[in-house]
């Protein structure tokens, strides 16, 4: 006969067990969802900074599916749009003048390291971070536009 300690003990063991790998499976893709970009604490060098942006994340069964909207400093609209994976392979991206496919690896959970190129030829970097809570995105970027002007941007989004 089990006492009921024991039995305690091995349903303790068993809601660890099922939660661990969904808390894990979250804070891996803390990034999907909808992030607001928050000029006030973003910084843009050279500026100007974009009026707005919005970025959205998605889990699809082909990866994860980003859309980034908003308006630019010179009040055209922003539309970008890839689907990817951490896996190191170039991946295609619509909308920017400045690298046509990106190539990303998981640094950790809450971490992204990305790639960009334009036509094969790497022109920038970008380092991805969500913050412990979830509520914040953090872009650091440098790299060199196709004009060939270098830039070093750090833009920091809030979770809508």
């Amino acid at each position: 006969m089990i006492s009921h300690v024991t039995k305690l003990l091995l349903a303790a063991v068993l809601v660890l067990a099922m939660t661990g790998p969904a808390a894990a499976a979250d804070a891996s893709e803390a990034v999907v969802g909808s992030w607001t970009l928050n000029l006030a604490k973003s910084r843009f060098s050279p500026g100007p900074a974009p009026k707005s942006q919005t970025r959205t994340y998605a889990a699809t069964a082909d990866g994860l599916d980003m859309t980034v909207t908003g308006v630019g400093a010179d009040g055209k609209d922003i539309s970008q749009h890839s689907t990817f994976k951490y896996d190191g392979k170039d991946y295609a991206i619509s909308g920017s003048p400045d690298y046509d496919s990106l190539t990303l690896k998981r640094v950790d959970d809450w971490t992204i390291e990305s790639v960009q190129k334009l036509k094969g030829k790497a022109v920038g970097k970008t380092t991805r971070t969500v913050s412990r809570d979830g509520k914040v995105l953090t872009l650091s970027s440098k790299g060199t536009s196709a004009t060939g002007v270098p830039y070093d941007t750090v833009m920091v989004f809030d979770r809508k």
